[in-house]
């Protein structure tokens, strides 16, 4: 099968394409490295640097004819879409009604679109949060993000484009960038190897549901043949504070910066967990890699990035990850 995926550069979007490639199918990506990297880049797939806000994006879905596409692509700082809510409303609705016209103008049939459970339910009204939970979202980008999802619907009903739309937890893992796409991960590991003191935002107890990249592109792959208009959490169904977090990071890298507190952050859910049970029974999905694994085997890829060597992947044993090139 011929999978597009748009975003295929970024953290999860290009595991999301190394999971797709390892299933056997014919990938091709479109990113235009805003956020992604060209490091990220798996060598097998076929690469478009385009925005999705692109005029000519409709040619290469012309030109390529892809079966399914995996849309990862979008903006996704909580306090970024504070600063700039129409910006955010232009790349990822427009941007994703221009993937879903060139979606209907080339005949694609099915669309998995990566959605947000953290930003979009807000404030939970009970936890874990299962599908049928209000989506009040208290940002623009959880706003954003769950706008598609009703867009998905109609394209369904009017046009007949299947779809399946994936619920994100906090995802984490190599690749992740600490600059363009602000994980609390990422940015505690660079700050404590670079000798940079890490500030924990208000009191450090809200709490995340942490899911490592590679279950997350694992879900991607088990959803190509999922039945028809299905939407599914990803998650584990607990939280981690943030401190903890904190504390787990310091003790892989051995280091020992004090506890530093800032100043809380407007438009961010003080709780999260995604009960992801109906995934579970429906497509025999569940997170295999631990919260502790996965931040080792993030803190070695941080590591060995700065060493300019491959670096060992939680989801593959402690295999050496390939690291593709453009």
């Amino acid at each position: 099968m011929k999978l597009l995926v748009t975003g295929g550069a970024g953290l999860i979007g290009s595991h999301v394409v190394d999971a797709y490639v390892e299933a056997g199918h014919d990938v091709v990506v479109v990113d235009d490295l805003s956020t992604g990297r060209r490091a990220n880049l798996n060598p097998a797939a076929k690469f478009f640097e385009m925005s999705i806000l692109d005029d000519d994006l409709a040619k290469v879905f012309d030109t390529e004819r892809p079966d399914l596409v995996s849309h990862q692509a979008a903006r996704a700082s909580v306090q970024e879409s504070l600063r700039d809510p129409v910006g955010y409303a232009r790349t990822n609705v427009i941007g994703s009604l221009n993937v879903l016209e060139s979606c209907r103008r080339s005949d694609v049939r099915k669309v998995i679109y990566a959605s947000t459970g953290g930003a979009g339910y807000g404030e939970p009204q009970w936890l874990p949060v299962t599908e049928d939970h209000p989506m009040n979202p208290l940002d623009p980008y959880g706003a954003s993000k769950h706008h598609v999802e009703h867009y998905l619907s109609a394209y369904r009903r009017n046009f007949g484009i299947d779809f399946t739309i994936l619920r994100y937890p906090n995802v984490f893992g190599p690749r992740q960038d600490p600059d363009g796409e602000a994980g609390v991960v990422a940015i505690f590991i660079r700050q404590m190897l670079e000798g940079v003191q890490p500030v924990i935002t208000g009191d450090g107890e809200q709490t995340r549901d942490f899911v490592y990249a590679s279950d997350v592109a694992a879900a991607n792959v088990l959803c190509v043949r999922a039945p028809e208009g299905r939407t599914y959490n990803l998650g584990t169904g607990s939280g981690t504070t943030v401190n903890e977090v904190f504390q787990s990071i310091r003790s892989v890298l051995g280091v020992e910066p004090p506890e530093v507190h800032g100043p809380a952050k407007s438009g961010e859910v003080r709780h999260i967990a995604l009960d992801a049970s109906l995934i579970e029974r429906e497509r025999d999905w569940r997170p295999a890699v631990t919260l502790a694994e996965g931040l080792r085997a993030t803190v070695d890829f941080f590591r060995d990035s700065k060493r300019g060597q491959p670096s060992p992947d939680a989801s593959k044993g402690g295999e050496r990850q390939r690291q593709p090139t453009a």
